[in-house]
């Protein structure tokens, strides 16, 4: 997207409102909307902006990853599925216990 066209002062915005949302929504666009020269709010297709937020989140997880790794919060993956077996077999042992 060429930024030129995604610019558009509040007066435009007021103006156009409706043809401003229905481009957004039907190409995928975001506008950036100024007020008084100065970049002020977006206007963005909720598609874009939920894929914007997911891709996000997924980064926050992979720095929360990172900075584990990091600062040595981690175990070897055998020892990880080697607790989780543990955790099973313990669940299920409460749940047959729980249903007699």
């Amino acid at each position: 997207m060429k930024l030129s066209e995604s610019i558009k002062t509040i007066s435009e915005l007021k103006a156009h409102a409706s043809e401003i949302v229905r481009d957004a929504s039907k190409n995928g666009k975001t506008f950036v909307i100024t007020q008084n020269g100065k970049a002020s709010v977006v206007v963005q297709d909720i598609k874009e902006y939920e894929r914007r937020e997911d891709r996000d989140a997924l980064l926050q997880i992979i720095a929360l990853g990172t900075d584990d790794i990091l600062n040595g919060r981690y175990k070897p993956i055998n020892q990880a599925f080697k607790d989780l077996d543990k955790k099973i077999k313990e669940f299920k042992k409460s749940s047959l216990q729980n249903a007699i």
